[in-house]
């Protein structure tokens, strides 16, 4: 996999010891049973050690201790990594935002403990007037960066490296989903673009929502896909494809049942444990639906979504969570919780969905310190009441939220 380029500096000036006792251990792959994990600073300097008598103690008792929870699929803002954070999500993984936005938003949490962290693409490619213009009328965006022929696709990939594009972002989208006919980029420019990334070693992730535009997507050589494809039941083909290609798939499932008419968003909006987390604007957002393709076959993602698993396909969790109201359905941080729900729906087991949105996005998208409880880690910690690896609802039942080693949430 292409590595990312932006480091976060060391939050934490005040060096802080202490160690969570008595809680169960998932380590990001599996449940390890009850171990003392002692952090120092900003990371984790011990897991199954005895305690020092000088640390602070914190009771684990009757609760599970998680790495900090990664979305891999967001459009961020300042106040929703606030929002992410609530609910245990202590990195987004932003595919695609306003450059200008995203700098501010990158370098605040860069230095802040209160906000998840957050990696971005910047900008997408896209056509002239494709998506996601269709969903962002009277926004008063600036106008989207394009690329009218291969031969400018090199340049496209240095302006968004410019920007600060920690891996790129192509866009192939007819609108078929999404109630509006929008104009697609070619699959010449969406080739050239995918190669100038991997020349400059940025890998590539697919904005897809139909088989053929994955197909597209696949035959451009690009790393992984933002979604599944909703169109219809899964080819066995593409099956193969995505595993012999070593292709990641976050198929947020989240989206593909708002599309449908199939959204759980009502259901997560009104548990006790998600009202007081979020402001009303952000509840309403959560409880609405896209709807705008019932003829889209939500049981066919779920059983795609199995196939992939069972191939060895990377399966990631992202929910689509976005900076504004028009990603109807979905809310930064609660979605996350959903999303795993929907995986297990799918098929994961538990773990295998707490997988999904630790260790394996870390690995796939090169996030070496984050995503495990070990030794050297940050201290990006989810302590929550339950056993997620056994009942994966249990993931909301947030007890205390650390990031970097800062306890940010009671």
């Amino acid at each position: 996999m292409y590595g990312l380029v932006y480091t976060n500096s060391y939050i934490g000036a005040v060096m802080t010891r202490y160690v969570i006792e008595g809680a169960r251990v998932f380590d990001g792959e599996q449940l390890i049973g009850v171990r003392t994990v002692e952090v120092e600073g900003a990371r984790i300097v011990a897991v199954g050690a005895p305690a020092p008598a000088a640390a602070e103690r914190v009771d684990g008792s009757g609760a599970t201790l998680l790495p900090g929870l990664i979305d891999a699929h967001t459009h961020a803002d300042l106040e929703t990594l606030g929002h992410a954070l609530r609910f245990g999500v202590t990195t987004e993984l932003d595919l695609l935002s306003f450059p200008q936005a995203m700098d501010a938003v990158r370098r605040a949490a860069a230095e802040r403990t209160d906000i998840a962290d957050v990696r971005s693409a910047s900008m997408g490619l896209t056509a002239p007037g494709g998506h996601p213009t269709q969903l962002r009328g009277g926004l008063n965006d600036p106008e989207l960066p394009t690329v009218a022929r291969p031969e400018d696709a090199a340049r496209f990939v240095d302006e968004r490296i410019a920007e600060g594009a920690d891996y790129i972002k192509v866009i192939i989208e007819s609108g078929k989903t999404l109630g509006k006919d929008v104009p697609v980029v070619e699959e010449g420019i969406v080739k050239a673009v995918v190669a100038a990334a991997h020349d400059r070693d940025r890998m590539v992730i697919a904005h897809a929502l139909t088989i053929e535009a994955t197909r597209q997507a696949l035959a451009a050589g690009v790393d992984g896909f933002a979604h599944l494809f909703i169109d219809g039941p899964c080819p066995p083909d593409l099956v193969e494809a995505f595993a012999a290609g070593g292709v990641f798939l976050v198929p947020t499932l989240n989206l593909l049942a708002s599309l449908t008419g199939r959204h759980l968003g009502a259901g997560l909006a009104r548990d006790s444990r998600v009202t007081g987390r979020l402001p009303q604007s952000w509840i309403d957002n959560l409880s609405s639906e896209f709807n705008t393709f019932p003829a889209g076959d939500f049981d066919a993602a779920l059983a795609a979504v199995k196939a992939m698993h069972a191939a060895g396909v990377p399966i990631l969790a992202g929910s689509d969570a976005n900076y504004h109201f028009g990603a109807r359905g979905m809310a930064h941080g609660v979605s996350l919780h959903g999303e795993l729900r929907l995986l297990v729906r799918a098929g994961l087991t538990p773990t295998e969905a707490l997988r999904a949105a630790t260790s394996v996005p870390a690995a796939t998208f090169g996030l070496e310190d984050r995503g495990r409880i070990t030794p050297g880690a940050r201290a990006d910690l989810l302590l929550v009441d339950g056993d997620p690896t056994s009942r994966i609802a249990d993931t909301l039942s947030i007890r205390d939220v650390w990031r970097s080693g800062s306890r940010t949430a009671r």
